[in-house]
């Protein structure tokens, strides 16, 4: 008789393209979006929470990498064969909100949501497949002055979070591109459909200019590139004199807003939705003047044109200037941490009326890198809590006791509440915690109404020392009275550093 099998043991792994966040991941990012909500609070936005599922119906199909299954989403079809999907931003979500709830939302609607997306893309160094976002949107005006808004409260954000001038906003506008895309014989008017294809690959070579410079868009425009690895990427086809017209747009910027767009004119002349688009950023360079938001901060950018198919009008980008060190040692700017655009056919795919809508969407994963890169070089470790030993298990209530006394002082404190027998193995896992002190009370400090505090931080700092004789009149450990025990915590949490 054959024996039975022992079941396979699962394996303790995170999928591919996923990862686990712990502790100072969680509570910086958390720190970071409510100063975040802060500054889109001021500006009159209000909170949204959408479901992570939607149906793959109101999601669209607007993702850039159409080579993956689902066209890069995580779908899946439910009991009533229905299609459903993680979703793949904030922006789609939203649409499908206001379509639902119009009419009991003000118009305009302001809204800011914050948390995960999924994107069924090929994972790499640095790029995930769940990862957080942070938007804003404006939706039901027409009006430029809503994007010229939403630019200066992102500008508003960086300010906010320390990052003053170490950032600049690229503005752009999907119009003028089209315009361009009409002059070089890619676009018609009249059949909005046709060369959908190639303006989309256009699109995507031209949002990878930082990465593959010039010569890698060209050959993206024309008939394809080869990569580092041998791997070949299919080109828009364009010929010569088209891929010329669209370099030319690409290196339209100039010294000054007004040359830029002086410029932008020339190359749109024979296109009317060019030459709105080119009025379009006159206005917000405009707007963001009178308010003091100069080309230091907002600067109008041909090469901005983001890569997402919902684009309308005005596309925005937001690039941190400051240098980090990548893992090879070598010195580059931090790049692009936030994006996003007008987007005014979105709402229209549900009630089949144009709705106006313009909104940004900061990348939080990236976005907390970058802070943590510029004010230390690395993720710090936050300060654990204070751990009370437990000497006598049966006197646990007395150490529960002392742990609620901390805690209602507004300290973080904690009962070690795994075997209390070895001592070191407690001293082991305050280490581990990052404790800063450990509360120690056996029999005989109760007796006499006192208590032990270990400064676990000066202990390291001794441990550490060539000398000992610096330290004499620091000691690592006190003594003090029980009743006493608050302040002296206190205190002592004051003089680390």
């Amino acid at each position: 008789m054959a024996k039975d099998k022992t079941p396979r043991r699962p394996r303790a792994e995170t999928p591919k393209g996923f990862r686990d966040y712990f502790g100072s991941d969680v509570t910086d990012r958390a720190a970071m979006l409510a100063t975040i909500a802060g500054v889109y609070r001021s500006y009159g936005f209000e909170a949204l929470e959408t479901p992570a599922v939607e149906t793959v119906e109101a999601l669209g199909k607007f993702l850039p990498d159409v080579d993956r299954p689902n066209e890069g989403v995580f779908a899946w079809q439910d009991e009533d064969k229905d299609w459903l999907a993680l979703r793949y931003d904030l922006t789609a979500p939203l649409a499908r909100v206001y379509a639902q709830h119009r009419a009991d939302l003000p118009t305009p609607y302001r809204r800011y949501a914050m948390g995960p997306v999924w994107r069924n893309e090929k994972p790499g160094p640095g790029r995930f497949r769940q990862f957080y976002q942070c938007d804003a949107d404006t939706v039901g005006t027409p009006t430029v002055a809503a994007d010229a808004e939403i630019c200066a409260m992102l500008a508003d954000v960086f300010a906010t979070l320390g990052l003053g001038g170490d950032f600049i906003i690229r503005v752009n506008n999907r119009k003028v591109l089209n315009g361009v895309m009409e002059v070089a014989g890619v676009l018609d008017p009249d059949d909005p459909e046709k060369f959908a294809h190639e303006r989309g690959i256009v699109l995507r070579a031209i949002d990878k200019l930082d990465r593959l410079g010039p010569e890698g868009v060209r050959a993206l425009l024309g008939p394809g590139r080869t990569d580092d690895s041998g791997d070949f990427t299919r080109g828009a086809g364009l010929s010569p004199d088209q891929a010329a017209i669209v370099m030319g747009f690409i290196a339209a910027r100039r010294d000054s807003s007004a040359a830029t767009l002086a410029r932008l004119a020339e190359l749109v002349s024979g296109s009317d939705m060019g030459r709105q688009g080119v009025a379009e950023l006159d206005t917000i360079a405009a707007l963001l003047d009178a308010q003091g938001y100069g080309p230091d901060r907002i600067v109008i950018d041909p090469a901005t044109v983001r890569g997402l198919g919902y684009y309308t009008g005005p596309v925005f980008e937001a690039e941190l200037t400051f240098e980090v060190t990548d893992d090879k040692g070598r010195r580059q700017q931090f790049g692009s941490v936030a994006g996003g655009g007008r987007y005014d056919d979105l709402v229209k795919r549900f009630t089949g009326e144009a709705v106006p809508a313009t909104g940004i969407s900061i990348g939080v994963d990236r976005l907390l890198a970058a802070l943590r890169a510029r004010s230390r070089g690395d993720a710090r470790t936050d300060p654990g809590p204070v751990v009370v030993t437990v000497m006598d298990r049966d006197r646990m209530a007395d150490y529960l006791a002392i742990a609620a006394d901390l805690r209602r002082a507004g300290i973080r404190a904690e009962v070690y509440l795994g075997n209390p027998k070895n001592f070191g193995n407690q001293m082991k896992y305050a280490d581990k915690r990052a404790a800063p002190l450990a509360i120690i009370q056996g029999a005989e400090e109760q007796a006499r109404g006192v208590v032990q505090i270990k400064d676990l931080v000066l202990g390291a700092e001794i441990a550490a020392s060539a000398t000992l004789e610096e330290w004499k009149d620091r000691p690592a450990q006190v003594e003090c009275p029980r009743a006493d025990l608050v302040a002296r915590v206190r205190a002592m949490l004051a003089g680390q550093p």
